[in-house]
């Protein structure tokens, strides 16, 4: 048998040890790498973003992580269902053909939002053709079993209609996560909302803008009729509870913050104060400049304020340049 020469053995030690080095150091640059992307992402987080917080019933405050961080702990596979009821008169057919370019030319990543308009019964024979004619042009659009009002039940209505419509309709439970009731005179942006909605719970929540609108502390009072979201279990238990059903008449969002109160619901309240707001003009203490983290704009009760809030927004930015038209 040979045995080795010395600078073989000589040779194969120097190769043993410079593959330990190459291990060595790709294990420090891995180090180093995830390091750098952690820092990267605390970095992300500390840009000033809305004031909006999470609070749960101990009072506990918990920071809303910005809309860019969301983007890095959301998971594709988990996409959030939410029902987007806007509550309307059946006359209005202006208004909503209106509402559907506003909302049908938002895009979505990550979740599916139904917008439904939501009225009671129809009266008139006009409204018999006309909104039935929507109905099978846009299937948008919920009749509930009522007469209609603004504060007289219908709100209540309409979250404890909702179990019997879509419960056990796809074999999906929860149909929705979050169920949200919106004013038609409020402009919310979808994707804005839906990146709130990632980090937050998806049982007993209450989210909205807090009233009044100097208070930051939404375990005293109630959210703005301009639009609050649900979590599907708390429409489960006004369909079931007593305690909406005796308590109907009144200012609609207040009697609604009075039955989570009297109930003992929403041990999760979310207040997206300032990214939700009343135009700015003319100022009270409920408006805010418009700006780029807004969620919804409340009061928009003409189309000056729509046109310069869409204008603000760049809402046409991705219109497709063609030979049939020519906008400047």
């Amino acid at each position: 048998m040979k045995i080795p020469r010395p600078d073989g053995l000589r040779f194969i030690t120097s190769c043993l040890f410079f593959i330990c080095f190459l291990y060595a150091l790709a294990s420090i640059t891995e180090l180093r790498f995830d390091s750098l992307l952690e820092f990267g992402r605390c970095a992300l987080a500390n840009i000033n973003m809305p004031s909006a917080q999470l609070y749960n019933s101990s009072n506990t405050l918990h920071s809303s992580p910005n809309i860019t961080s969301l983007a890095l702990n959301s998971s594709s596979n988990d996409e959030i269902r939410v029902l987007f009821g806007i509550l309307t008169l059946p006359g209005q057919y202006q208004r909503r053909h209106f509402l559907r370019l506003i909302y049908g030319t938002q895009t979505l990543v990550g979740a599916k939002v139904d917008v439904k308009f939501v009225m009671c019964n129809l009266t008139k024979e006009d409204q018999e053709v006309l909104v039935a004619l929507e109905i099978m042009r846009y299937d948008d659009i919920i009749i509930l079993d009522c007469e209609e009002n603004m504060n007289k039940g219908k709100t209540y209505t309409y979250f404890s209609s909702l179990p019997e419509m879509f419960n056990n309709t796809n074999g999906v439970y929860p149909p929705y996560h979050y169920v949200m009731k919106a004013d038609d005179d409020a402009y919310f942006r979808l994707q804005n909302l839906v990146d709130s909605l990632k980090p937050l719970p998806r049982e007993d929540l209450y989210y909205g803008y807090v009233i009044p609108c100097s208070s930051m502390e939404p375990f005293g009072h109630y959210m703005s009729g301009m639009g609050y979201l649900i979590s599907w279990d708390i429409v489960e238990w006004i369909r079931e509870s007593d305690i909406p059903k005796n308590h109907l008449e009144g200012p609609e969002d207040k009697t609604f913050g009075d039955w989570i109160k009297n109930g003992h619901r929403a041990k999760n309240r979310f207040n997206a104060k300032w990214s939700m707001y009343n135009f700015p003009e003319p100022p009270t203490k409920c408006t805010h400049e418009l700006w780029p983290h807004t969620i919804a704009v409340h009061l928009l009760k003409n189309q000056e304020k729509w046109i310069r809030t869409l204008k603000y927004f760049n809402v046409t930015d991705n219109l497709e340049p063609s030979k049939l038209y020519h906008i400047p």
